[in-house]
């Protein structure tokens, strides 16, 4: 990996992290077609830089990280599911990151799904972050378990399911967003452990790399999140319904006519 599709893959990752598209999908697709060698440092560089996006959330909704403890602790039962099902099924999940065709199967389903989930979940009766009960949050983290699968995507999966427990879109988002925080602190710190523990090592130009994805994400992602947040109480879902079904569908295509899709 260079530094240009160090960049390419930074911004891709700030563009969709917060998005219901799946960033690790993306990345996916887009080390495919750049063409990006599978070694276990591109593996760790498309996690950790992850993390330069999430602290986007820290900075954006600073005031709201100090506001209550009950915060803390909603947030780490909603992570508490990721974190058991994260170690039980690591394997697996590395597994389902080396197949570009779940990702495209991930992207179209959940492109369908999300066609629809405006008009399912209409009537919302949570409308403050407050009135998130713990309850409600382990629930919302269970969804999130389901982002596991490459192509389904982490936001979308913890916006859909905080509306089925009747939060407002808004709120779902940037309940989604603040989850974010301890799930991709943990999720770069298990690949920073596996990476040391198969005894590799990092280099100065790949810390380089990491530095340089970390702040191209986080400021991409900056603008990202206030942007999706207008748009999705503007509009809702559909417009990224329809992008997950046509990005999806290349995908499936590609891959049934022979294309040779490498993979990350």
């Amino acid at each position: 990996m260079n530094y240009f599709e160090a960049i390419i893959l930074a911004i891709i990752e700030g563009l969709t992290e917060f998005l219901p598209v799946s960033s690790t999908g993306h990345m996916i697709i887009g080390s495919s077609f750049m063409g990006i060698a599978s070694d276990p440092f591109v593996k760790l560089f498309t996690v950790a830089i992850q993390l330069g996006a999430i602290l986007s959330v820290v900075v954006l909704y600073f005031k709201r990280f100090f506001k209550s403890i009950n915060f803390y602790f909603k947030l780490v039962v909603a992570f508490i599911p990721a974190a058991i099902f994260g170690l039980l099924l690591s394997d697996k999940i590395d597994e389902l990151l080396e197949s570009p065709l779940a990702v495209g199967i991930s992207l179209f389903v959940g492109g369908i799904i999300l066609l629809f989930v405006d008009k399912w979940f209409n009537n919302p009766t949570i409308h403050e972050e407050e009135d998130v009960t713990y309850l409600t949050a382990l629930k919302i983290g269970f969804f999130q378990c389901i982002a596991m699968i490459p192509g389904v995507s982490r936001s979308g999966a913890t916006i859909v399911g905080g509306m089925t427990q009747k939060l407002s879109r808004k709120v779902a988002a940037e309940f989604s967003f603040f989850l974010a925080v301890p799930t991709m602190f943990a999720a770069t710190g298990k690949k920073l452990f596996d990476f040391y523990k198969e005894g590799n090592t990092i280099t100065t130009e790949q810390t380089n790399l990491l530095i340089i994805g970390n702040i191209v994400a986080f400021i991409v992602a900056l603008l990202a999140i206030k942007s999706f947040i207008g748009y999705l109480n503007k509009h809702g879902f559909k417009m990224f319904g329809w992008y997950r079904i046509v990005a999806g569908l290349i995908i499936i295509i590609l891959l049934a006519t022979g294309h040779n899709l490498q993979i990350i």
